[in-house]
């Protein structure tokens, strides 16, 4: 179980930092992927891949430098980042495709994360 708790937090980790990248450099198909319409103003957008890409940063530095406990609280801390997401998707117009297929679905794989995190 210790494996597939890092492996998983990790894995999340390192995603969230590549979400985070795509929306810096990649901005328009990094919102399209995101479920709602993207704006012509490219600064919210890289704000997004800014904050993305720091949870991921600071998700890696917690797991390495801290342990699993710091870990596991702050995976339960940032599921409501994807439960907002879901949230968002559905109030502006997207599909519930991807509002629970893609943002609600990452929000229970993290807080699966966070349980096995903290039953280590």
């Amino acid at each position: 179980m210790t494996v597939v708790a890092y492996a998983l937090a990790v894995v999340l980790n390192l995603f969230i930092l590549y979400i985070g990248v795509r929306y810096l450099l990649k901005p328009y198909p990094a919102a399209a992927g995101y479920g709602v319409p993207a704006t012509h103003d490219r600064a919210y957008l890289e704000i997004k891949g800014l904050r993305d890409a720091v949870f991921g940063i600071v998700g890696l530095v917690l797991l390495i430098f801290v342990g699993t406990r710091a870990e596991a609280w702050f995976m339960l801390a940032v599921a409501l980042a994807p439960l907002g997401d879901c949230l968002i998707v559905l109030r502006h117009g997207g599909t519930k495709a991807v509002a629970f297929g893609v943002h609600f679905a990452t929000a229970v794989v993290v807080l699966v994360s966070a349980g096995l995190l903290f039953a280590l």
